[in-house]
């Protein structure tokens, strides 16, 4: 048992590769009871370690430190014995009976005789990879995925079986299902299973009912605990609560998330002299209405809008309608109107509130995952958002440049780019290929992901190896490319396992302005080298122009 190999992968994270599965539970194990300093996440996968580090230097370190860690093995007695009743009434029981040559009680015999060990996380929240003692129900995947897997569904693939915890598609062997909830935020610990547990599978005598239980994070805490509130009139296409996300989840299948552009973010948040980290409202288009329940102090970052603010209408008098500055605080009365409407480049405008949006945290963060669904809903008409108490001496700032990247004058964006993990599967060409023609942003793009398009003169990467790569860990930033070539930008909401292989990732200080790039939007990727890449350095036009804001 020992590690393989180390790559970098972006200029945060770091990918170790393992010579087996003992290896990488082994050091998962060792990870998780002695974290190495700076290390955020650890994303264990089937040969492969994922670690994300809070900065390049806390990287580089933790890829110099693991070849010389003491793997062993890991503990047996490592997690907790979880048993789960299940009803053996599953679509492909009978298939699975075919493909081991067993008879359809051999099979749930087989399921139910062993004891599985949650060997990581990913895919969705709650769902865990459980490795069985032997390979008895060794099975494929169907040949079509199907579009809807129901909550609580027992399934098989390769060596291993699953409890899906949420309906989603899913290509596995659908045996059986359960009652038991695999994901509720209301538990101490939501997952049901966790990495290093054990799991006993029994069969139920009894008819289950599917469970569709979602725990649902509240909108907002009680009005009397707010120093005012903030009315949603109109959100827009989509306004959201963001704060800088809930970083070491990932073992779970738990994203980050986040503000997407962290630097509008915390510029707002600066603005109006909060803590980094407070909550914000993260707008789509700069296109929003809101009302001030009580006298705020607010600032708006990021994409560029227009801030129209309507007073409170008087029986005798009508005072004028007035505008704030983008990227400056301003104050907003009780009873007056502020409405967003957009004016220029940029994609997701940030508006910042003294005191901070005090919704209830989830998971530590006040975030909206939209993957997953974990935090705050959407914002829609209507709802009432708190205001958080000031304490303490916290000075609102002056104002500031735009955080908005800029294109250079053909109106290209440059987003720099370090190679790997996998650009072998595409060699030197297909890495020249990335770097030397321009990319589109198509309009099929979110805060899971940029999609990007080959506009006329450019073309798709070509894979140069065959075969299927393994899922793992991701960060954000990846450059990760499916069968069609066309690669895509992973943005805050991203999945924390991928199947398809990274070429690249961009590099920390120019995440922001990836997320700011709308549909339609021009690009080129310059390759930097990270041993030897300064991110403070001057540069070209294209990226952030408001850059070391991230640490």
């Amino acid at each position: 048992m020992s590690v393989t190999a180390t790559r970098f992968a972006g200029t945060r994270s770091v990918l170790v590769e393992l010579s087996d599965l003992d290896s990488v539970l082994a050091l998962g194990a060792l990870l998780e009871a002695s974290p190495l300093p700076g290390q955020l996440d650890v994303l264990a996968a089937a040969s492969t370690i994922f670690i994300k580090a809070d900065s390049w230097a806390s990287a580089r370190k933790i890829a110099a430190a693991i070849p010389a860690l003491e793997l062993g093995t890991a503990p047996e007695n490592t997690g907790s014995l979880v048993t789960v009743d299940v009803h053996y009434d599953g679509e492909d029981l009978a298939e699975v009976a075919k493909l081991t040559g067993l008879s359809i009680e051999s099979v749930i015999n087989a399921h139910t005789a062993q004891t599985w060990r949650a060997a990581f996380g990913g895919f969705a929240p709650g769902f865990a990879y459980l490795l069985g003692e032997n390979r008895i129900l060794n099975v494929p995947r169907r040949d079509t995925p199907r579009k809807v897997v129901p909550s609580g569904a027992v399934a098989l693939a390769g060596d291993y079986s699953a409890v899906y915890p949420r309906q989603s598609p899913g290509g596995w062997q659908l045996i059986g299902h359960t009652d038991a909830v695999l994901w509720d935020l209301d538990r101490e610990n939501p997952a049901l299973i966790r990495p290093q547990d054990h799991v006993q599978f029994t069969a139920s005598r009894t008819s289950l009912k599917l469970s569709s239980h979602t725990a649902a994070a509240p909108a907002h805490r009680a009005p009397k605990a707010a120093a005012g509130h903030l009315e949603i009139l109109d959100p827009g296409l989509q306004s959201l609560i963001q704060d800088l996300g809930r970083p070491g989840l990932g073992n779970l299948g738990v994203s980050a998330a986040g503000a997407a552009d962290t630097s509008s973010a915390r510029a707002a948040n600066r603005l109006v002299g909060n803590a980094a980290d407070a909550a914000v409202i993260e707008n789509l288009l700069g296109s929003l209405i809101l009302r001030a329940r009580g006298d705020v102090v607010l600032a708006v970052t990021g994409a560029d809008a227009e801030l129209l603010i309507t007073p409170v209408e008087e029986d005798d008098f009508h005072e004028e309608e007035r505008t704030a500055e983008m990227n400056a605080p301003f104050a907003l009365l009780d009873g007056e109107t502020l409405t967003l409407l957009p004016s220029g480049s940029g994609l997701r405008s940030y508006l910042g509130v003294r005191g901070g949006i005090d919704v209830a945290p989830v998971l530590g963060s006040r975030s909206t995952d939209s993957m997953s669904g974990i935090g705050p809903a959407p914002l829609a008409p209507g709802t009432r958002l708190p205001v958080g108490t000031v304490t303490g001496s916290h000075v609102v700032g002056n104002p500031e440049p735009s955080t908005l990247p800029v294109p250079d004058e053909h109106g290209i964006y440059t987003l720099r780019i370090s190679k790997g993990p996998r650009d072998d599967w595409f060699g030197p060409a297909g890495l020249q290929r990335l770097v030397g023609q321009t990319w589109s942003v198509s309009a099929e793009s979110n805060r899971v992901g940029v999609r990007l398009a080959a506009p006329e003169g450019s073309s798709a990467l070509e894979r140069v190896r065959t075969g299927e790569l393994a899922s793992e860990g991701v960060a954000v930033g990846a450059l990760q490319v499916p069968p069609s070539g066309l690669p895509v930008l992973f943005l805050a909401d991203h999945p924390v396992t991928g199947g398809y292989p990274v070429i690249a990732g961009v590099i920390a200080e120019d995440l922001p302005a990836a997320a700011q790039l709308p549909p339609g939007s021009h690009l080129r990727f310059e390759l930097v080298d990270p041993l030897t890449h300064n991110p403070h350095a001057p540069r070209a036009a294209g990226a952030s122009s408001h850059e070391g804001r991230t640490p």
